[in-house]
């Protein structure tokens, strides 16, 4: 029987990554990695897979295993164990058939690719990146096209801001016209002739504008005194009038009643003398004429002060309800106006944020980028995902996930003020 010939091959392999360290040390495979397997002394066995999302990887002559978590001298620990002492049938170049065994320090594993880490925010290209072992905040930036804003614009912002301060400007007029509205309201409601026009908030227009405000919503408040005193005024002197109409109605009427009653006796003493034949009968027809004229005069002048008493009546009801209808007016007039002025104050906020970020842009056109931006990994790790602030110095790792965003200056322009704020 031919003996077996053994051929044992010790030859050391080294890491071929880039930062061997880096991978022994501290780094933990996750889904995504890119593993390379290979053997000194089976050249076609080198192989490289990638960690699937159940974090499992296939390697030859060891199969499916478990890589997730581990790092990579555990992994190849595990694979040296699952794969050393097994013999290989190989072909030598002279055409025999030769069994090599392979031995554990010939087996490498070594990461060929980590999985991309992702720049997302203000800047030129933001997606996903190669990692490089060592790779900086800075340098992921650089690879991304660095920061900008201007990938999220269509429009100039040079002629937007312009746009932005016109309406802006004219917001905080109509703040102050809506804030001297409500006063004036309020000053209505209370039945006074003026309100303080230092209860006004300051905002950034000219103090003619504001003056001119103020003086315009004095002499309206004047002016729906004045009609509120006229129609009050009218309507008790239509009622003193209509009080001296039914006076004399009811002096007239008295006197009609009397005159009736006179006709209606001298009706009878007609009829008592046409009776002894001492009148003729034509001078109990007029009695009875008059009569009945007498009596229509009273009927119509109790008409007419029946009506005189009920359009008295109407003027009376429309002089009590006046100031409950007034008061009604002004409180939908106030509730709209604060409804309006909430709204104004919503959009110069909106207003001002926009003045903030275009002007952002304009000084990135003039004169670059600027200051530091903000910087925010998000890094996932056995205990979940985290949240980093950092400077543009800090290494990164596979599979961080950047956010960058440009610092927004203060505003200069002043904030309208919540009713609450100003009453503290």
């Amino acid at each position: 029987m031919k003996k077996m010939r053994f051929v044992f091959l010790c030859l050391p392999i080294l890491l071929s990554t880039t930062s061997a360290s880096f991978a022994d040390d501290s780094y933990r495979i996750q889904p995504g990695d890119s593993i390379e397997f290979s053997a000194a002394s089976a050249p076609d066995l080198k192989t490289r897979a990638t960690v699937d999302i159940d974090g499992q990887i296939n390697f030859p002559l060891v199969g499916e295993l478990k890589a997730q978590g581990m790092t990579v001298s555990e992994l190849q620990a595990k694979v040296r164990s699952e794969v050393s002492s097994q013999v290989l049938q190989r072909r030598s170049s002279d055409g025999r058939q030769l069994s090599v065994m392979l031995a554990a320090d010939e087996i490498s594993v070594v990461i060929a690719e980590y999985r991309p880490i992702y720049v997302n925010g203000d800047v030129s290209q933001p997606g996903q990146q190669s990692f490089r072992p060592g790779i900086t905040v800075r340098q992921a930036i650089a690879l991304a096209g660095g920061v900008d804003v201007m990938r999220f614009r269509a429009q100039n912002p040079l002629l937007e801001e312009a746009d932005f301060r016109a309406d802006y400007d004219a917001q905080w007029t109509l703040f102050a016209t809506q804030q001297a509205k409500i006063l004036r309201l309020k000053a209505e409601l209370a039945g006074k002739a003026n309100f303080d026009p230092k209860a006004l908030q300051a905002t950034p227009i000219s103090a003619s504008s504001v003056k001119n405000i103020v003086d315009l919503e004095e002499a309206q408040l004047s002016a729906r005194n004045s009609l509120n005193k006229k129609q009050s005024d009218y309507l008790q002197s239509a009622i003193a009038t209509e009080n001296d109409r039914i006076s004399a109605l009811s002096q007239q009427e008295d006197k009609e009643k009397l005159g009736v009653q006179a006709d209606t006796e001298e009706l009878e003493r007609v009829k008592e003398l046409f009776g002894r034949q001492t009148l003729p009968i034509t001078r109990v027809i007029e009695a009875r004429r008059t009569i009945l004229l007498s009596s229509t005069r009273y009927l119509q002048t109790v008409a007419q002060r029946g009506v005189s008493e009920r359009d008295r009546a109407d003027l009376a009801a429309q002089l009590q309800k006046l100031p409950d209808e007034r008061r009604q007016g002004i409180l939908t007039e106030l509730h709209d106006a604060q409804l309006e002025l909430s709204q104004t104050r919503a959009r110069l906020q909106a207003l001002g944020d926009k003045l903030i970020y275009t002007g952002l842009v304009r000084s990135q056109l003039v004169r670059g980028n600027g200051g530091e931006p903000s910087i925010l990994i998000h890094r996932k790790t056995d205990a979940g995902v985290s949240s980093l602030k950092a400077s543009q110095d800090e290494e990164l790792r596979p599979g961080d996930v950047v956010d960058v965003a440009l610092r927004f200056p203060e505003s200069s322009a002043p904030a309208p003020q919540t009713d609450e704020k100003r009453s503290e």
